[in-house]
């Protein structure tokens, strides 16, 4: 698994830019969960938040949560047998991205899908969750958003009375989403941990008063208390695709401790940690659409209660 990890940070380091199909291609983790009989690597939810991890600290606007995790994951539990045949091959390749939408506002009459996906990941090939069915289809309106966030494309996407195509039956939707929260929980532990990583570089190098500020006590305790909040999100991160009461906990500290790591590391950072040029405020803003993506961590917290206590 460090194998995994150092590959894709080492890639993602040498190409920030490059294209989803180089990024899949030259090193397989779009088919990552592609079982092998049609084309992928066969690998389980330990490889997804490896890859997931790593893309979380490159700050990476690769399509890697939407395509190879929750579309993957939608069409090997609820595609039959023709779709995953025709469309699992070329999403292992990388020749195209996919995006799922959890369709509660979109309606599904006479394969005609209706309705407005107002906040949905990028990508090319558009699988809806709608009227009990997981079904393909082309959005009338696509309307891409300009965001604080540049590293998370999302999209407005618009359906009238547009044509489906069933797919198959809903029946794993939530386990989808749950490998949603799982991965982007993996992300949110990544980012937090690169938030730590580059505080501490800083406050050794930094001087006051003719010494390094990370010999403050204050700063100290302030980095201390971030190195607790991401050991603890890994470890969530890692456990959160077990069940829905793990990806419920990893839903509501990942979210939490990225944003609180992202917050410190400008601190720590001072005035140049909100210059353009610094990644810090560009983790900042992550963190925050991040955790609005699945639900707020207050939002799982509601979800870890039902779980936990009934009702």
């Amino acid at each position: 698994m460090d194998l995994l990890r150092d590959t894709v940070r080492s890639y993602l380091s040498r190409r920030p830019s490059a294209s989803w199909a180089d990024f899949a291609r030259e090193l397989g983790v779009a088919g990552l969960a592609v079982p092998e009989e049609y084309g992928g690597a066969g690998g389980g939810p330990a490889e997804v938040a490896a890859v997931a991890w790593e893309v979380g600290r490159a700050l990476s606007a690769q399509p890697f949560l939407q395509t190879a995790v929750l579309a993957v994951a939608a069409l090997r539990l609820d595609g039959d047998a023709a779709t995953r045949a025709r469309l699992l091959p070329p999403l292992a390749e990388g020749a195209m991205s996919a995006t799922v939408v959890f369709g509660s506002e979109l309606s599904l009459e006479d394969g005609l899908l209706t309705g407005e996906a107002p906040y949905v990941l990028d990508g090319d090939l558009v699988l809806v969750y709608a009227g009990g069915r997981l079904v393909e289809a082309r959005p009338a309106v696509r309307e891409p958003y300009r965001t604080m966030d540049l590293t998370r494309p999302l999209t407005r996407l618009v359906f009238e009375r547009t044509p489906a195509t069933v797919l198959g039956a809903d029946r794993h939707q939530d386990a989808v989403r749950t490998l949603g929260v799982a991965a982007l929980a993996a992300e949110q532990a990544g980012g937090a941990e690169r938030c730590l990583e580059a505080s501490v570089e800083y406050a050794k190098q930094r001087r006051q008063f003719g010494r390094p500020i990370g010999s403050f006590q204050a700063i100290k305790h302030k980095l201390a208390d971030v190195a607790l909040l991401v050991e603890s999100a890994g470890s969530a991160a890692l456990a959160a695709h077990e069940s829905a009461v793990n990806a419920a906990v990893a839903g509501s500290y990942c979210g939490e401790a990225y944003l609180r790591a992202a917050g410190e590391n400008i601190q720590v950072h001072g005035g140049i940690g909100i210059t353009w040029e610094h990644d810090a405020h560009r983790h900042l803003k992550r963190a925050t659409s991040d955790a609005q993506l699945f639900g707020t961590p207050l939002g799982h917290r509601g979800e870890l209660a039902a779980h936990v206590f009934g009702g």
